[in-house]
């Protein structure tokens, strides 16, 4: 029998590598999503035989809608429809969605699926208290597949946290490690989308560049593995081969290492065998040769000093950072500030007296969490400022 799956953002990186491991393997695709990229997702539902589309751009949708139908694939508009289109649980339900708006689908597919992979931080940051408390309601496993935290859980595998000394998570120092902050700051982003390792989609690779992905990541480990900021670190790891540490304190130091290609840890949590090792072990060998580690400095890295302000408990922090890195992070993407405007905008927006009050506050539920983007958003939009250096 076939196992059932679903793929939330399916014309993503993520998405995209999730659809061709899964390519003529017995797992039957119950429906695919993606926001507007309709050509590409109309594409993938034939390919894979999907008679389940949802669009979220309404444009797209009203414009593709005969196109599907005449293909006799149900397309509906907005991910709201996911309850209707899932009815019995499924085996697997792959989150892919980029941003914020990965946290309400999460929460509505929880209770239809026996197994939840997430890639997407945003959702697991901003409501991983609201995300946990559907999981165990509703017994479903949930896998994180994001490099690093997959090798955190793979290594883990319910271990104890108290033998714990430290996790390490490794950053490739993004395109511009060797770079000067000043060459820098209004470099276009053309430049800063050239990951030297990791194919990624535009707004994670920004985030990869300014260390910002690994900041969100450090809150991710903290919360879904249950640990104090101070067993958590980043090291530069400029070949991306080793994509988390452990050290123990019984002086056992344990590590994951794979070439950077998110179908290895996707496959991994599928149980899916792509016999990668053996086809790389050459380069598998001067990778393992070539392991270099150094901890990331402020100077180059100014979003670290992000990191002691983050809360020890859930707030309304996790909110107001992923709001202002996103719309910062748009608002370069689409040249309407500079490079190093997204670093100093964030810093001075984090540390506003406006926000800090929320920081000792907490998110009772979805709608919470949805005031305060809309609010932070607002907020941003009327005090930016542009930097010159």
């Amino acid at each position: 029998m076939k196992q059932k799956v679903v793929i939330l953002g399916s014309t993503g990186s993520i998405g995209s590598s999730t659809l061709s491991i899964l390519k003529n393997r017995n797992f039957s695709i119950e429906l695919l999503t993606t926001k507007k990229n309709a050509d590409k997702v109309f594409n993938q539902a034939l390919l894979h035989n999907v008679r389940n589309v949802i669009i979220e751009d309404k444009y797209k949708y009203l414009r593709y809608k005969k196109k599907f139908k005449d293909n006799r694939i149900q397309i509906y508009h907005g991910l709201k429809n996911i309850k209707k289109i899932i009815k019995k649980k499924i085996t697997y339900c792959i989150n892919a969605i980029s941003g914020i708006d990965g946290l309400e689908p999460t929460l509505d597919i929880i209770p239809k699926t026996k197994k939840i992979l997430i890639a997407n931080k945003e959702s697991i940051i901003c409501g991983w208290d609201l995300i946990e408390k559907k999981l165990i309601k509703y017994n479903t496993q949930f896998i994180p597949i994001d490099s690093e935290h997959y090798s955190i859980w793979s290594l883990l595998n319910n271990a104890n946290s108290k033998n714990i000394s430290k996790v390490v998570l490794t950053a490739s120092g993004g395109p511009f490690l060797k770079k000067s902050n000043n060459s820098i700051a209004n470099i276009k982003p053309k430049f800063a989308l050239k990951h030297p390792n990791w194919k990624m989609g535009k707004k994670i690779s920004i985030d990869s560049s300014t260390l910002m992905n690994k900041i969100f990541e450090f809150i991710e480990a903290k919360k879904i593995f249950n640990l104090k900021k101070e067993n958590i670190s980043i090291f530069i790891h400029p070949i991306s081969y080793v994509h988390a540490l452990i050290f123990y304190k019984d002086g056992l130091i344990k590590f994951v290492a794979h070439k950077p290609e998110m179908k290895i840890p996707i496959s991994s949590a599928m149980n899916i065998n792509n016999n990668y090792q053996d086809k790389q072990i050459n380069k598998n060998i001067k990778s393992l040769n070539n392991l270099k580690f150094e901890l990331p400095k402020k100077k180059k890295f100014p979003l670290l000093s992000i990191i002691p302000l983050i809360p020890e408990k859930s707030s309304y922090f996790e909110t107001i950072l992923i709001t202002l890195n996103d719309s910062l992070v748009e608002k370069y993407l689409n040249n309407e500030i500079n490079y190093v405007s997204i670093n100093k905008n964030l810093l001075n927006f984090i540390k506003n007296k406006r926000f800090l009050k929320y920081y000792k506050l907490k998110p009772k539920n979805i709608y919470d969490i949805k005031n305060m983007i809309m609010l932070t958003k607002n907020y941003l939009n009327i005090n930016i400022k542009k930097y010159d250096k």
